[in-house]
């Protein structure tokens, strides 16, 4: 392994593209510890000092930003706001036609979609990052004692929109962080930089819990492995629907007659399922911050609203089912598919082309969505059922946590592979089965 990634960095060209990746994470980095104008460092550290742990409702916001939401910095939202619209504009496919059309134009229709995409970050920046100040500045999203506030002008307008203002462009300087990674970098950037943050945040959680016993780290370590284990194995498997295509003359050549695959990933939907069954369980704990402690529902909320109560887990279960069938609906389309293919003279032998081909297609999708659907809800539990009884109630290695490392990783790791390979080297995952 050391010796590819030393062929990796002999390579001129992925030598420039793997520093390149690593400066943009490394600023990342710098831009999370730097404090938004108007917010007293000093406060906030001391405040983060005296708390036992973190506030339940943000703790997805928190793990995506590295740690810089609890930190009120520059880079406070992180990257939440571009998921969030992102997610929107390809659910809103199935609702506004137009939408469906532009995706259907190819990499004309992208390039608008991906627009629509940053105005809808933006409007989300200004909205979340109003929302987080206001509980900051109400003493709810850190408690702290009234002689140390964390934003000491806290009633000024003009301290507010400043503040609202450069987390707002905070969050399109990581979005274009991000595209400048997949353009000159190595990787998805986005997931990249999600993964910068989960990462810098590691050391402290494991510290955290060591402050428990070692025992529970040694559980916590294995527990990690064997669903780290699990998930290799799950994300590198797909069933293959052969193709055939006809011979036709085209002049007085022959073309056609190969055979090939379409590679169907048992988990097609990735780890949208899981952000957005978080994301929805964290409104309603986000919405009783603003009512009366004393109020009935406030207090249900409160109580049932946890990771360590049965009402979240079920509810957790039942939304990532849902979403996995919803997102694997919305972006593989049987009948597309099964048009393309009789439009270039393909076939799925033993089964016609046109709707009987959309049919069978549909019924392996529905098939193999089901077994990933199940794959990603137990992923998603898993770790939380497994460390409630070890007595760790904030879980700094939940589902998403996991499958964002590992897939981001595998992903990662087999571009740089794709990368030596034109280099005639031999690529981490050659190495591997070589073994």
């Amino acid at each position: 392994m050391l010796s590819v990634f030393v062929q990796a960095l002999k390579a001129p060209d992925l030598r420039k593209k793997l520093l390149f990746t690593f400066f943009i994470m490394a600023l990342y980095r710098l831009g999370s510890k730097i404090p938004t104008p108007g917010v007293s460092f000093k406060n906030v550290q001391s405040c983060l000092a005296a708390q036992d742990d973190q506030t339940g409702i943000l703790d997805l916001v928190n793990l995506f930003s590295g740690g810089a939401l609890l930190h009120l910095s520059v880079f406070a939202l992180g990257i939440m706001p571009y998921i969030t619209a992102s997610i929107i504009i390809q659910l809103l496919r199935v609702v506004i036609p137009r939408f469906e059309d532009l995706h259907r134009e190819g990499q004309t229709g992208q390039a608008k979609m991906t627009q629509y995409t940053r105005y809808l970050t933006i409007a989300l920046g200004v909205l979340q990052s109003a929302t987080f100040i206001t509980l900051a500045r109400t003493n709810q999203l850190i408690t702290c004692p009234n002689d140390t506030p964390i934003v000491p002008q806290g009633d000024s307008v003009i301290v507010f929109l400043i503040m609202v203002l450069t987390m707002t462009a905070g969050t399109a300087l990581i979005m274009w962080l991000g595209e400048l990674i997949t353009e000159h970098g190595i990787g998805n950037g986005m997931s990249l930089l999600i993964f910068t943050g989960i990462v810098a945040n590691l050391p402290a959680h494991l510290m955290s819990i060591s402050n428990d016993g070692i025992q529970k780290v040694v559980a916590v370590v294995a527990v990690i492995v064997a669903i780290t284990l699990a998930i290799v194995f799950v994300e590198q498997a797909q069933r293959r629907i052969p193709v055939q295509y006809a011979k036709r003359m085209v002049g007085r050549r022959m073309f056609g007659g190969s055979t090939t695959y379409i590679p169907l990933k048992i988990n097609m939907s990735g780890v949208i399922p899981v952000i957005f069954a978080s994301s929805i369980l964290a409104l309603p704990q986000m919405i009783s911050q603003f009512g009366n402690p004393t109020d009935g529902w406030v207090e249900w909320i409160s109580r049932h609203f946890t990771q360590t109560d049965w009402v979240y887990l079920l509810s957790y279960a039942l939304l990532v089912l849902f979403f996995a069938f919803f997102y694997t609906s919305i972006t593989f389309n049987p009948d597309e598919v099964a048009d393309n293919m009789k439009k270039y003279g393909g076939f799925i032998p033993g089964i016609r082309a046109g709707r009987p081909t959309a049919n069978h297609l549909r019924y392996v999708i529905s098939r193999i969505t089901t077994a990933g659907a199940l794959y990603l809800t137990l992923v998603a539990l898993i770790p939380m059922v497994i460390m409630i009884p070890l007595g760790i109630t904030q879980i700094p290695f939940g589902g998403t946590t996991l499958l964002i490392m590992v897939g981001v990783g595998l992903q990662t790791v087999q571009q740089i592979n794709s990368q030596l390979k034109q280099h005639h080297y031999e690529g981490f995952l050659d190495q591997r089965l070589m073994r």
